[in-house]
């Protein structure tokens, strides 16, 4: 199931890959809207792939604030069978994708599969920086989360689910005025009494953004959804903040035997950190000649991180909300409001 606004970069490709599965019966639908520049590419791919069910639904049909979240309302309704797996237009998979993924809810205690994800190509700098965060960064956050109470949320690349945990704590309907629905659809089948499953399997995203002011606000988005969310624990991020620590001890205490301990450790044990995600985890190449990339995106995260305390709003897919009581209110922009790609 793909909700569908606008057109990403490759986004031909991106969806072919999910005509191309080894699985023996399955379904393919989009949801968009009339007059969406993804139009054509959709009816394109229907022509290049007549073997493969595909159906494309125009507009979901609803009112709600979170326009994805309306159109998957809809897809949910619509589909065929009761294994479900959502997925963003930037994925592109393996022809073992499904597979992968059904194969854990054969288990009755299993209600939900998921699994990180990787850039399928990286041209700038930019997109480097963004992928030693997510290695150096996101990934371990999540693996700690595992490890402490276990995954309790999902990513919202790859979603897999059936229609019956949907239906338990109301599906989407119920989310569709709300942000973050990826992760709130594992957390509410996790306190259904079921299983999240983080699947040691990754696909590949297609990066959407060439710019540093474009990372540094599709950033600032999810961590300021975050902090609406988990305002304690967005809080305690500080104690996680090294290289600042590391510069704060420097001025305090500015020898070279504190400078080589404190900043010399901190570049040791994020490199090992990040090596460890990307090249024995994830199993990526070229790693190594992005770890010099690591003060530089932590320094990005901490002024994302202190940015998010002043914002109450984000901008998706060209439109402003604002967050009140965890919920999406559209912000209207006047005509002297400059707009910004991100």
């Amino acid at each position: 199931m793909k909700p569908v606004r606008g057109l990403d970069p490759e986004a031909y490709e991106n969806f072919a890959s999910f005509c191309r599965q080894d699985y023996p019966n399955y379904e393919i639908l989009f949801c968009v809207d009339a007059g969406d520049p993804a139009l054509p590419v959709l009816q394109q791919l229907k022509n290049d792939f007549p073997h493969t069910q595909i159906r494309i639904l125009m507009g979901s049909g609803r009112t709600g604030t979170n326009d994805k979240v309306s159109k998957l309302a809809r897809l949910v309704e619509e589909a065929s069978y009761e294994h479900l797996v959502i997925s963003d237009s930037d994925v592109r998979v393996e022809p073992d994708y499904l597979r992968r993924l059904v194969a854990p809810l054969e288990n009755p205690h299993v209600g939900a599969v998921t699994c990180f994800y990787i850039p399928s190509s990286e041209t700038t700098w930019v997109q480097r920086l963004q992928d030693v965060g997510m290695l150096s960064d996101f990934y371990p956050g999540i693996l700690t989360a595992w490890q402490l109470d276990g995954i309790k949320f999902a990513l919202g690349p790859t979603i897999c689910t059936t229609r019956h945990h949907l239906q338990e704590f109301g599906g989407y309907p119920v989310l569709e005025n709300q942000p973050a629905d990826d992760l709130q659809v594992g957390r509410l089948i996790a306190e259904s009494g079921y299983e999240v499953v983080l699947l040691n399997y990754a696909v590949l995203t297609v990066p959407d953004y060439n710019s540093l002011r474009e990372l540094f606000f599709k950033r600032l988005r999810w961590i300021t959804v975050m902090r609406q969310m988990r305002p304690w624990g967005h809080a305690g991020l500080v104690f996680t903040l090294g290289l600042p620590w590391c510069l704060l001890a420097v001025a305090t205490l500015p020898t070279a035997i504190v400078a080589a301990a404190y900043l010399g450790g901190y570049f040791v044990f994020r490199s090992v950190l990040t090596l460890l995600i990307g090249t024995t985890g994830l199993k990526q190449r070229g790693v190594w000649g992005k770890l010099f990339l690591i003060p530089a995106w932590d320094a990005v995260a901490t002024l994302i991180w202190l940015t998010s305390f002043t914002r109450n709003s984000i901008r998706w897919r060209g439109q402003d909300y604002r967050i009140v009581q965890g919920n999406l209110v559209p912000v209207q922009p006047t005509a002297t409001e400059p707009t910004v790609k991100v």
